[in-house]
């Protein structure tokens, strides 16, 4: 192989890395879980499925705008960004609701809640066939923590919440919230606090013209009030 093709496969590969994005990936630290926490994790019955290396938690890059200590959904990559400083967000994978029963816009989280109970709306228990009221646990749908989504003040029934069902983190099946594995919706909750912005990002058009800044100046919600929980 002659010096000049080999000098051009060289430079060729420095381009490409340099635009490839580092990323962190970030193990789950269990020292900030609860006793309850660590007791009802370890009583799941559920077959915990690791999550797929994409959709593990990590630290990336992050090019949008919005203020440090907001949440960006971003539904058609199965991801939810908690925005740092410095150009940085942590990075999780989640499973999203199906199209038709999607919710974008921008919300407040207006309610949390340590291992909800699950009420399922009347529609869910008609096309699921599940109970009116499920008890917390460690097989909840709800998971190990809820964080309620509130726009205009009132409370859209969308959630961020845990799962029994990990083997679907980034894919396109809930009735509409978004889900994450039990230990990723704990990070994220400490995290947190009532009044933190969530910017849902509307599928199929990109990265949505809204900010936290039109979040802290009344914008809301565009479509799905008032549908499924789960």
């Amino acid at each position: 192989m002659s010096l000049k093709v080999t000098l051009g496969m060289l430079a060729a590969g420095l381009m490409l890395s340099g635009c490839m994005q580092a990323t962190t990936y970030e193990a789950t630290n269990t020292a900030n879980f609860k006793p309850h926490d660590k007791e009802l994790l370890a009583k799941s019955t559920f077959v915990k499925t690791p999550v797929a290396e994409p959709f593990r938690r990590a630290i990336v890059e992050y090019h949008r705008k919005e203020a440090p200590g907001s949440i960006v959904v971003d539904s058609d990559n199965h991801y939810l960004y908690y925005v740092l400083n410095d150009g940085k967000a942590i990075r999780y994978g989640i499973t999203v609701g199906e199209e038709a029963m999607a919710w974008s816009g921008i919300a407040k989280v207006g309610a949390m809640t340590e291992w909800p109970a699950w009420h399922p709306t009347a529609g869910e228990i008609s096309r699921l066939g599940v109970p009116s009221y499920v008890a917390p646990g460690p097989d909840n749908p709800m998971g190990s923590r809820a964080m309620y989504l509130y726009s205009g003040g009132k409370d859209t029934l969308f959630r961020i919440h845990g799962t029994n069902q990990p083997e679907y983190i980034g894919a396109s099946i809930s009735s509409g919230c978004i889900r994450m594995t039990n230990e990723d919706v704990i990070d994220l909750y400490n995290r947190v606090k009532l009044g933190t912005v969530v910017v849902v990002l509307e599928p199929k058009h990109g990265d949505s013209p809204f900010n936290s800044q039109m979040a802290l100046q009344g914008g809301g919600g565009n479509t799905g009030m008032g549908t499924t929980t789960y």
